[in-house]
């Protein structure tokens, strides 16, 4: 079977009417192939694929790292034949760690609006636009926040991050993503982490799409450890679907981008990279939709750490602390004794940047809007706005049901620097800070009295 048509060559509609299939469970090693008999049983390399197939390892960890990811391929043709010499390019507003600017801003608790979406042409790549970076992406560790803005798909242009796992959380419009392993649609209220290394293009579904983008330049993300709260709850792995195998045969002249140590870099090829006809391993894509999120919370009295609702957490070296944890904030009943419900006031060793999916969220109900987004790096303290304090200090403590909210947080071990972009061009609210300035004192030394 062979075809030119921009389309997998398992589908007979056009890519706007695909219907993408999906496989179950988080980490699984999935097996999936396009073709009937394209996927070699009992071996990984014959001497001779199916189909006339070539075999090809993608490696997520090293050789002998415990348990080893990695994904067996059989394609069209293997990967060196899509990589021809590069050109350095220059991708002005996609930054890396460390990307310390002196003069961006003074020290604060930062907020903004939605950065708007836009009437020009920018696909997945032209409309990332950097919010903060964290750590350092040549020894591996840390991370960059980013805000996604696409108004049209990528057409014979293809994409791969040398330096990082993407955690994408869309908030208005849907989009796709036409991986080598697959084919994933994400849409608001739903996830996608797509590996390192992993090559793809974006098609526009539904637009302008907006999103928020997690690029985590460590260890990949993981189920968090569960503790005494047991087997269940939270995210559970069976709500995580990887793609079937799609692929493309596809000879026209096509580029692709390569981020690697924070530069880009493109090559020329003649043909889609996207020819995986079948494959096994336990590298992979996946979507995740945060309807599926169980909650767990306090029944009786106190309100728990914001670490009771991580969804996924990339680890570090150091046990107990990560270097993401992406954390999520749903709708949820609140039924705690005596007890102030929203978010305390803190300060942490963590450095939090949160995002508005949709709705309120309780701890700040005016301000932060759907679209937008905060920061409270390291060791600055934060917490609830005047009018969520008062409220929640003398409200009638019934249970009471948080509705029609989704907020997350990427939390990270390290400060969070603005990018040029952040400060100066996204939309800050400059006056963030004095949610606090008419905090009252209520300080009473009267024995007994509250």
């Amino acid at each position: 079977m062979n075809t030119q048509e921009n389309r997998p060559i398992v589908q007979q509609k056009s890519n706007s009417a695909i219907t993408p299939g999906y496989m179950a469970g988080f980490g699984n090693d999935h097996e999936t192939e396009a073709l009937e008999g394209a996927l070699p049983q009992g071996m990984n390399s014959p001497q001779k694929c199916n189909y006339g197939l070539y075999a090809e390892q993608l490696s997520g960890t090293a050789f002998t790292a415990h348990p080893p990811e990695r994904t067996w391929c059989y394609r069209i043709r293997p990967s060196v034949k899509h990589s021809t010499r590069y050109t350095r390019i220059d991708m002005p507003y996609w930054k890396s760690a460390p990307n310390v600017i002196d003069d961006v801003k003074s020290l604060g608790q930062y907020r903004w609006n939605p950065v708007e979406t836009s009437d020009k042409s920018l696909t997945w790549l032209t409309g990332m636009r950097t919010m903060t970076t964290a750590g350092d992406v040549n020894t591996q560790v840390g991370m960059a926040s980013h805000v996604y803005l696409v108004t049209e798909s990528m057409v014979d242009d293809y994409f791969f991050s040398a330096d990082s796992e993407l955690l994408v959380v869309p908030q208005q419009g849907r989009i796709r993503f036409l991986t080598e392993l697959g084919i994933i649609d994400v849409e608001p209220k739903e996830i996608a982490i797509i590996p390192r290394g992993l090559v793809y293009r974006v098609e526009l579904l539904d637009g302008p799409a907006r999103g928020f983008v997690c690029e985590n330049y460590g260890q990949k993300f993981e189920m968090p450890g569960r503790g005494p709260i047991g087997a269940n709850c939270l995210a559970n792995p069976r709500d995580f679907k990887a793609p079937i195998a799609a692929f493309e045969d596809r000879e026209r002249p096509s580029t692709i981008t390569i981020k690697w140590c924070g530069q880009f870099h493109k090559t020329e090829t003649g043909q889609s990279p996207l020819d995986v006809v079948a494959w096994h391993g336990n590298y992979a894509p996946y979507k995740y939709d945060l309807r599926a999120y169980c909650p767990v919370g306090a029944v009786l009295f106190d309100h728990p750490d914001p670490s009771i609702f991580t969804v996924l957490s990339a680890p570090s070296g150091s046990p107990g602390t990560a270097n993401i944890d992406f954390v999520l904030f749903r709708e949820r009943w609140m039924v705690a004794e005596d007890t102030f419900r929203p978010p305390w006031y803190h300060k942490n060793i963590m450095s939090e940047l949160m995002g508005n999916i949709y709705g309120i969220y309780d701890a700040k109900p005016e301000g932060f809007v759907p679209g937008g987004l905060s920061l409270h790096n390291m060791m600055l303290p934060h917490g609830p706005d005047r009018n969520a304090y008062e409220g929640a200090s003398n409200a009638d403590l019934k249970a009471e049901k948080l509705d029609n909210t989704m907020s997350f947080m990427f939390e990270t071990r390290f400060p969070q620097h603005l990018t040029d972009f952040a400060a100066n061009e996204a939309p800050i609210q400059e006056n963030y800070i004095d949610v606090w300035s008419d905090m009252e004192k209520h300080f009473d030394g009267t024995p007994g009295r509250k």
